[in-house]
């Protein structure tokens, strides 16, 4: 069987069509998704509608990341705190609790956080960031014993991952595989293309392969920049040349 997972959609639903139109053309059986649908991209509304569509899909896994929380238990109290250490995705994170509705919330608020699916005989645990933390960071430059410690209380096989938009994977000292799937809607690689992962599964082996496709960034972008809030263009901006993970 083979297997694609997605990460880090950001309502990015450019990318998102054009990932999905390659999934198909790797005939991939079912999709695992590790969250992240909506915040601060072109068209969050839209986005998570499209996964709620299939969460009664027997092919699709959803679990939830942590902005998706965020944005389904947002306060003021919660705008304010971030707004000291991210201004503009506070404000992004302001508008997007305005236009998503409760249904939509509700969607989000009541993801699993993690999951541990079996294919094949083989486990999976799929997570947001981490095993310990939703928003822990697995980055290509993450110590191996790092990786190690926060996989330390794992039964799966494989733990696969999100949350930082930089592909990379790791196998460890105690034969357990780490796979970071990049990110769909939101890359910050040095070509920003979508990025996904598939997995072939046969006979209890696992193959990996991070495939990068090509969607209309320039249309992302555009319509980013006409979302009402403050920073939408830097956000819109960082789509077609992303130089910072944050700010």
């Amino acid at each position: 069987m083979k297997i694609a997972v997605i990460s880090d959609i950001h309502g990015n639903m450019e990318a998102v069509g054009a990932v999905f139109e390659d999934i198909k053309k790797e005939n991939c059986d079912k999709v695992f998704v590790l969250g992240d649908y909506a915040m601060a991209g072109p068209e969050p509304v839209e986005a998570i509608e499209y996964f709620i569509k299939r969460k009664d899909d027997p092919n699709f896994v959803m679990i939830q990341g942590n902005t998706d929380l965020m944005i389904a238990d947002y306060t003021e109290e919660l705008y304010n705190s971030m707004k000291e250490r991210a201004p503009i995705m506070s404000e992004a994170l302001k508008n997007d609790a305005e236009i998503i509705n409760p249904t939509q919330k509700d969607f989000l608020k009541h993801l699993p956080i993690q999951l541990e699916v079996e294919e094949e005989g083989v486990r999976f645990l799929l997570v947001h960031g981490s095993p310990r933390k939703n928003n822990e960071d697995i980055l290509p430059d993450t110590p191996m014993e790092e990786v190690e410690k926060m996989i330390e209380n794992v039964d799966a096989d494989i733990v696969l991952c999100g949350h930082t938009h930089i592909p990379c994977g790791f196998q460890t000292s105690t034969r357990k595989t780490v796979v970071n799937a990049g990110s769909v809607g939101r890359p910050f690689t040095p070509e920003p293309k979508a990025c996904y992962l598939t997995i072939k599964v046969e006979n209890g082996k696992c193959v990996f392969l991070h495939k990068f496709v090509e969607y209309d960034k320039e249309k992302a972008a555009e319509k980013l920049k006409k979302r009402e809030f403050n920073g939408a263009e830097k956000l819109a901006d960082m789509l077609l040349d992303p130089k910072t993970r944050h700010f």
